[in-house]
């Protein structure tokens, strides 16, 4: 099967290592007086130009809104797809399954798919008024992907009485342009959240975990799989840091590194309050990351996960790097690969051959990273996918 490689876009320029801690536009379109592109509109362009498939719209309870950022996405781009993050409980799935179908056909149709996400983060959740519990948010997460189908599928209004929502003679005059062509992603690392989505997500998304691991959860996954009759594709998100050898791959990892730590204790002396520390950061003021490894606060089963093996170790499976995930308390895709493009091409083929056929791929410098990959690191990485398929047909 042909490799589906991911990117991600936002509204502004923001990473752990660069943009405004405090300051800055949340939604940055103008610069002075003159009207610039915008950096959406230059980081969706530049996806396009690099011959990504598609690009993660990400999710967050005081964030821009998801569908209104995939919807410019998709205006200022002609052939790029979108993944839009959506966490279940605040939309009705009637109405989100008619918002996806509409955009579909709005944009040409086959542009469109949605990435469950369940949440693991109390607080975030308590931000937008749910104060549901982690299992049983995932038993709606569920009911939603369920009913989402049949909102796209049925040929006539139907009732539905669930545990979450009840309807009477629900129905869309409007379908996705091809039948089974917005395709439902779903994350989580939970035994609950693997119920669910063994039986309704089309593909199964992970965090960059070492090779062992995620042949294990992908066992696991495949199996409740294939007792519901179905099976799934994988996804896996990671870091990629590339330079042109492998030294200088690795300082630039630990040069990232550092800079994530001292932006981290820009943070939170901010947060208690000393305001001069920020002296001298001018207008390099800008992303929201996690700055804490205690777990007691997350249901997320996949960051406790992670933040066990970076503390473990910075390094697996020759160049998975880990650092920036133990300084963040694994906030996110927060895992990287480390090497020449050729190397960490390798890398993700490895992937590749235990089954994972999308990559997820964000660089540390969102927009100059997205330049790179496209023209140093996707055609490597396609190249090897079709030699292996090759092989295989073979």
């Amino acid at each position: 099967m042909p490799v589906e490689i991911i990117g991600m876009v936002g509204t502004r320029d923001a990473s752990e290592i660069k943009g405004p801690l405090v300051d800055g536009p949340v939604v940055d379109w103008m610069d002075g007086l003159v009207i610039e592109p915008g950096y959406l509109q230059e980081i969706s362009r530049a996806h396009e130009d690099g011959r990504f498939d598609r690009v993660l719209v990400g999710y967050g309870a005081v964030a821009p809104e998801s569908w209104a950022v995939a919807n410019a996405v998709l205006h200022h781009t002609k052939k790029l797809k979108v993944m839009v993050a959506h966490r279940p409980g605040f939309t009705q799935p009637v109405v989100l399954a008619r918002m996806a179908a509409t955009l579909d056909h709005l944009t040409g149709g086959g542009r469109v798919a949605i990435h469950f996400i369940t949440g693991g983060d109390e607080a975030d959740q308590r931000r937008e008024g749910d104060f549901v519990p982690h299992d049983t948010r995932y038993r709606r997460t569920g009911e939603e992907m369920s009913i989402v189908r049949r909102i796209w599928t049925e040929d006539a209004p139907f009732d539905f009485d669930g545990e979450f929502f009840r309807y009477e003679n629900a129905f869309s005059s409007v379908k996705p342009v091809t039948p089974g062509d917005i395709p439902l992603y779903f994350a989580g690392a939970s035994p609950p959240a693997i119920e669910v989505g063994a039986v309704h997500a089309d593909v199964y998304a992970f965090w960059g975990e070492p090779r062992a691991a995620v042949a294990g959860r992908m066992e696991i996954i495949n199996q409740a799989a294939y007792k519901a009759g179905r099976t799934v594709r994988f996804s896996i998100s990671l870091r990629p840091i590339i330079a042109d050898t492998e030294d200088e791959a690795w300082e630039k990892a630990e040069w990232i590194a550092a800079k994530t730590a001292e932006r981290i204790e820009l943070a939170k002396k901010r947060m208690s309050g000393h305001e001069d520390s920020y002296e001298g950061l001018g207008g390099d003021r800008n992303a929201t990351f996690s700055v804490d490894r205690d777990t007691s606060g997350t249901t997320s089963v996949g960051r406790k996960r992670l933040i066990e093996m970076s503390a473990s170790q910075d390094i697996y499976d020759e160049r998975l790097w880990m650092k920036v995930a133990n300084l963040t308390g694994a906030a996110g895709n927060s895992t990287a690969l480390v090497g020449t493009p050729e190397q960490v091409a390798e890398a993700m083929l490895r992937y590749y051959d235990l089954g994972i056929t999308a990559l997820l791929l964000k660089g540390f410098d969102p927009l100059p990273d997205a330049i790179d990959f496209g023209q140093r690191l996707l055609p490597l990485v396609r190249e090897g996918a079709a030699k292996r398929d090759g092989a295989i047909q073979d």
